[in-house]
């Protein structure tokens, strides 16, 4: 062996025993204590929000309680001003509403319905007034935006 080759040897057998005394910083167990502490809190705080409803910045909720004889939707009253009562059902009529409103009177008395504020599905079968935005229609004799609905 030469003296170049020593020398290598030499550096690299250095090096071996330096990484053998390195020593590994181990991380304090108080820092993995707040570690799993702060998931803990972080998954009780995601889980107790996810129970609550949710509210929009216009003030509409998402809790929607049928039958229970409370208003949901929308509280801007300036916004949803035309009032029905009657019984919901699915179903519009040629393309106009998602669900329509049955009233005494007959057929010329429905007023079809539909949302942009909140889903109607859990209100059908049941009684109950709403509140919208009277629209334009090509078919419906009465065509409301409803953003309020009372169960009755």
């Amino acid at each position: 062996m030469d003296k170049k080759e020593s020398q290598t040897v030499l550096r690299q057998e250095k090096t071996l025993r330096s990484l053998d005394n390195t020593t590994v910083r181990k991380v304090p167990s108080k820092l993995i204590f707040i570690g799993l502490i702060v998931i803990i809190a972080g998954s009780i705080v995601g889980f107790v929000m996810a129970k609550r409803p949710q509210t929009t910045s216009e003030g509409t909720s998402s809790a929607i309680v049928p039958g229970s004889g409370k208003i949901v939707g929308s509280k801007d009253t300036s916004l949803f001003k035309d009032m029905a009562e009657g019984t919901l059902e699915k179903g519009g009529i040629d393309g106009e509403g998602t669900h329509h409103l049955v009233r005494p009177g007959g057929d010329s008395q429905t007023v079809y319905v539909t949302s942009t504020v909140m889903d109607l599905s859990p209100f059908v079968g049941k009684k109950i007034r709403v509140w919208g935005q009277t629209h334009a229609a090509q078919k419906a004799g009465w065509l409301m935006d409803v953003g309020r609905v009372e169960t009755l």
